[in-house]
């Protein structure tokens, strides 16, 4: 990976499902051992697993490695419900 971080960008990296490194974080929002959920310049974000940790948080940066046994990495891209409420004003 660069040694510069571009603000703009996003990177997620998983070695051997064990440790993932991501940039781009903006929050995390809530987390234990089995789930991280986490605010990302791509939108939210959940990293889904078993004895999850955090190794490094760099909020500065926006980086975050997590360590543990991944089984999932997940965008919610549900906009739904502020393309529902622009549409409701809309046709008002």
């Amino acid at each position: 990976m660069e040694n510069v971080l571009d603000s703009t960008k996003q990177e997620i990296k998983l070695i051997d499902r064990g440790l993932i490194y991501l940039t781009g974080i903006d929050k995390i929002v809530r987390f234990d051992s089995e789930e991280f959920y986490m605010e990302s310049i791509m939108g939210a974000l959940t990293v889904k697993g078993e004895m999850l940790e955090v190794v490094k948080l760099d909020t500065h940066d926006g980086v975050v490695s997590i360590k543990g046994k991944v089984n999932s990495i997940v965008y919610d891209n549900d906009n739904k419900k502020d393309s529902e409420s622009f549409l409701t004003k809309l046709f008002k």
